[in-house]
């Protein structure tokens, strides 16, 4: 993890819109891929609550599992999966996905990535710039 006080939190923040996107993106195209199945229900990831999420800080140390059957507060997947019908199905095909919809997802979620490494080359340009006028 890089020093945070060159940074902040600014690697993190990145790291995990980086990390969001890509799995928002496999959901995606896995609802494209399986738009002709029958009763596929098209899932999705919320963008900004999966963010706040992994941003926020992990649960105590103190609290133990006593008990193979109790949940462990470790296991916590931060992906929030929602499955759900789109309200513009075709009824006459049984589509439950609808193409138009998941194209625009799939722009939206590239263009918050491409967005996310622009600021992340930029970072980089300003630790470049700071290494390069330290040195003259």
């Amino acid at each position: 993890m890089p020093d945070s006080r060159i940074f902040g939190r600014t690697y993190e923040v990145l790291s995990n819109s980086l990390d969001i996107s890509a799995k928002r993106h496999n959901l995606i195209t896995s609802n494209i891929a399986n738009m002709d199945t029958i009763g596929y229900k098209p899932k999705d990831l919320d963008f900004k609550k999966t963010l706040k999420r992994l941003m926020e800080p992990p649960s105590p140390p103190d609290m133990m599992q006593t008990d193979k059957k109790h949940f462990s507060g470790t296991d916590v997947n931060p992906y929030l999966i929602t499955g759900n019908n789109s309200e513009e199905v075709d009824i006459y095909h049984l589509d439950s996905v609808n193409i138009d919809t998941e194209m625009t997802h799939l722009v939206e979620n590239n263009i918050k990535y491409r967005t996310s490494i622009e600021m992340l080359l930029r970072k980089m340009d300003q630790l470049r710039f700071a290494i390069r006028e330290g040195g003259r």
